[in-house]
């Protein structure tokens, strides 16, 4: 898989250097993210811990099982983004996208631009025949990404996920169908 290359940022497979970058994107955007990205908050809290997830996560995406990918300064490299491809179901050619954005990068397309990029890569590369985005009402910034991916809301998933010391949330899915 090569790398996507736009005027911003570029989209690339995780890969062994971005250990430290993982870090300082997590700890930076904990806060932010740690509601919906419990697990990988907990994965990243020092570089140590970001080493071992990057390789278990390059492992992942060479076996097929599920695709991480990074959003990157094209400059300084720096992370400003993650996208997963993940929950694949081969036998029903389903998969589901996950994404977070650096709460300084918020609100500027690049979000959009990397669902739309990594659903095309999904219904091309992986054979995929639906993906999904699964969001709480409470995130319109991600309601707005999925919609103007063209993604198209479905139902409410009650009780979908439980973020860290809360009691488990209703989730909103919205499903995109591959127009081949």
């Amino acid at each position: 898989m090569n790398s996507f290359q736009l005027p911003d940022f570029e989209i690339n497979p995780i890969s062994e250097r971005d250990g430290w970058r993982l870090c300082d994107f997590v700890c930076a955007n904990a806060d932010h993210i740690k509601r919906y990205f419990p697990k990988t908050v907990a994965a990243n809290l020092n570089p140590t811990l970001s080493n071992i997830f990057v390789l278990e996560k390059i492992a992942e995406f060479l076996a097929g099982k599920e695709y991480l990918f990074t959003l990157k300064e094209p400059e300084n490299r720096k992370i400003i983004g993650l996208i997963f491809l993940k929950e694949l179901k081969k036998e029903t050619q389903e998969a589901e996208i996950a994404y977070c954005i650096a709460y300084t990068h918020k609100n500027k397309g690049f979000a959009t631009l990397a669902v739309k990029m990594i659903s095309e890569w999904g219904f091309k590369q992986q054979d995929i025949n639906q993906l999904r985005i699964i969001v709480h009402k409470s995130n319109p910034s991600s309601i707005k990404v999925a919609e103007n991916c063209g993604y198209i809301w479905k139902e409410t998933l009650l009780k979908e996920h439980t973020p860290p010391n809360e009691d488990p949330l209703d989730m909103e899915l919205y499903v995109l169908e591959n127009e081949r």
